[in-house]
């Protein structure tokens, strides 16, 4: 009897250390598994407020309330016209100032700015200026208003004046996230900080007093980022994707998820959303078409010859009329925080430069064009003679320009004998050129660069249907538009029908400066027929995700809505992660390609969003983070 309970005791003793050895194992393996699989901290998505979340709703508990209002540019828009006209109204420079009222609380340039106390100019890009309001404690909102006052000469000889209101920009301002809204809101058609007026086109921003200095609102960082509102957001970066988490919570992405910023062109400019990061203090907006262009001149030959430099007029000129368009340009002649070898400098003086292949010009291109502008900017070299020409300096891309001015080109090609019409013709080469960088290339449309006699481009084409070319496409992009028709400083809007007129404005595609162009253009070359063809495109390839036609033409309206491209409509194709996860929090790919052809264009990645478990896509939303908390 005892000898059988013994062994009934060891038996149940041997199964309880079995149980302890499988449990020990189970949890030895769990503990694996939850470190292999858990993300980590720094990719953790911000996520909308669970129901026991607890909002702060307190404004500036660590600092006193106060507004900044920051004037960063403001640009007439009426020297386009003047330049245009004969005579000689465009040297007359407009003189303004702006005021500001907050709350009740009104303040003035007026007095305050240079020797005259007033604006005495078209641009005052890199004149920025600010103007501080305290504010009550804890107070949520207030109301913005932005005014740019013009001073009119009246009376007998313009002895009097009389200050005129030219424009007035409305706008509320949230304490708790930030963001102001009226006449300027975030995603606008104008862009955030920007006011693009009947009469004047302004950049301006607001930002409150912040103890860590970071921007971000004490509310935000709070409830919203779950980020430390007594720590500098400006150069943190938790996902390591590149951009701080300043930047990245002004434009709405989540700075917790790792974002292909390398790629996201939400605007499809050709400047992705890390080189917007890079140039942003030079106005860049990453859902804001942008063209930004490094200019530098040439020595002159000579006492009797002509400055070889893009005149400030002629710049308005080109500014103005993308503007126009919804597509802002900036050109760089000399900031004074360019880069050494930034825009306005005078290159050693050479007599002709070559049209193909480049060969004096990849010397500037190497020495006179920073490596870190390259791809972001435009390289414009105003020299001495030769029209005009862009012509790929590194592999096939047109991003370099070359404009003549001097004697010859200016008055035995372009007939230019007066200052204005100078400017004017100077003005119509770069727009003319620039155009080749946005796509519109004789390759893709017969009507570029065509010009009289017939046939000097197109030998094998009939001569009544060159004719009609050349006749009928309304274009600063004809070589007849640009010497013959001393008014037209423009794109052809296609108002005279295709197939001899095309729309020039709905066919521009921005990123040609960094793709490859479709064609090969040799020494030996002599018309446009014996370029070589050489579109091997192989479409988007992005390594461990597939198409998804399902869910393509399931979102396709909704997301056109999120590309922000100017002039036309675009495609949209939908890539998923192939194994369905992601340790950067995504596995949605979003790209879009805007509706160009026969332009030739690549397909941009415009967004990254995530499957739920319904299988619907999901992208991050701050502003419905932001409505949710404040319901």
């Amino acid at each position: 009897m005892y000898n059988n309970i013994c062994g009934v005791k060891l038996m149940i003793k041997n199964t309880k250390l079995i149980a302890m050895l499988i449990v020990i194992i189970l949890i030895f393996t769990s503990v694996l598994a939850y470190y292999a699989f858990q993300p980590k901290e720094k990719t953790k998505p911000v996520e909308e407020p669970s129901e026991e979340f607890q909002v702060d709703n307190r404004i500036s508990p660590y600092t006193n309330q106060g507004l900044f209002v920051e004037i960063l540019r403001i640009r007439n828009r009426g020297l386009l016209d003047k330049m245009l006209k004969i005579g000689t109204s465009w040297r007359e420079t407009p003189s303004f100032y702006y005021t500001l009222n907050v709350d009740g609380k009104e303040a003035s340039s007026k007095g305050n700015i240079g020797e005259s106390g007033v604006y005495n100019e078209w641009d005052t890009f890199g004149k920025e200026s600010t103007v501080c309001f305290y504010v009550e404690e804890e107070q949520k909102t207030s109301d913005v208003t932005i005014t740019i006052m013009e001073i009119e000469k009246k009376g007998l000889l313009g002895r009097k004046t009389v200050d005129v209101e030219k424009e007035s920009i409305h706008l509320v301002y949230d304490y708790r996230t930030g963001r102001w809204s009226g006449d300027d809101y975030f995603r606008d058609d104008n862009g955030y900080g920007h006011y693009l007026g009947e009469n004047y086109e302004i950049w301006f921003n607001i930002y409150q007093s912040d103890y860590d200095h970071d921007g971000i609102p004490y509310w935000t960082e709070v409830n919203v980022l779950h980020t430390d509102p007594t720590v500098d957001d400006r150069e943190l970066d938790p996902d390591n994707d590149g951009i701080p988490t300043s930047w990245e919570w002004r434009w709405g992405y989540d700075p917790f998820i790792w974002n292909d910023h390398k790629n996201l062109d939400p605007d499809i400019d050709g400047i992705e959303n890390i080189e917007e990061y890079k140039v942003s203090k030079w106005l860049s907006n990453p859902y804001q078409p942008d063209i930004y262009i490094e200019t530098d001149g040439m020595q002159k030959k000579g006492i009797i010859d002509l400055p070889h430099i893009f005149y400030k007029e002629s710049q308005q000129m080109l500014i103005e009329r993308f503007a126009q368009h919804g597509i802002n340009v900036y050109i760089d002649d000399g900031w004074p925080d360019g880069p050494v070898n930034g825009g306005g400098e005078m290159l050693p003086f050479h007599k002709n430069l070559d049209d193909v292949n480049g060969k004096q010009m990849l010397q500037f291109y190497e020495h006179n064009f920073a490596d870190e502008r390259k791809g972001i900017f435009r390289y414009l070299v105003v020299g001495n003679e030769h029209g005009g020409f862009t012509n790929p300096v590194k592999y096939n891309y047109f991003d370099t320009i070359h404009v003549g001015s001097g004697i010859k080109p200016t008055f035995k090609t372009r007939l230019a004998f007066t200052p204005r019409f100078i400017r004017v013709a100077l003005a119509k080469v770069v727009l003319h050129e620039l155009g080749h960088t946005l796509g519109l290339v004789p390759i893709t449309f017969p009507g570029n660069d065509i010009m009289s006699p017939i046939g000097v481009r197109y030998p094998s084409m009939p001569k009544d249907e060159y004719e009609k070319f050349y006749k009928n496409y309304h274009s600063i992009m004809n070589y007849r538009y640009i010497f013959m028709d001393r008014k037209l400083f423009d794109y052809s809007d296609g108002s005279n029908g295709a197939p001899y007129d095309q729309n020039d404005w709905e066919q521009i595609y921005l990123p040609t400066f960094q793709t490859d162009m479709i064609s090969y253009e040799e020494p030996v070359d002599e018309t446009f027929e014996d370029f070589e063809i050489v579109d091997d495109y192989p479409g988007i390839t992005v390594k461990g995700y597939t198409f998804d036609k399902n869910l393509t033409e399931k979102y396709r309206n909704d997301f056109t809505n999120l590309v922000t491209v100017k002039n036309t409509g675009v495609n949209i194709s939908i890539y998923v992660k192939i194994d369905g996860e992601n340790e950067t929090g995504t596995n949605v790919r979003i790209y879009a390609m805007p509706n160009v052809a026969p332009v030739h264009a690549v397909w941009s990645l415009v967004a990254e969003g995530y499957l739920d478990s319904s299988g619907n896509i999901r992208l991050y939303s701050q502003q419905n983070i932001i409505n949710s908390l404040l319901s």
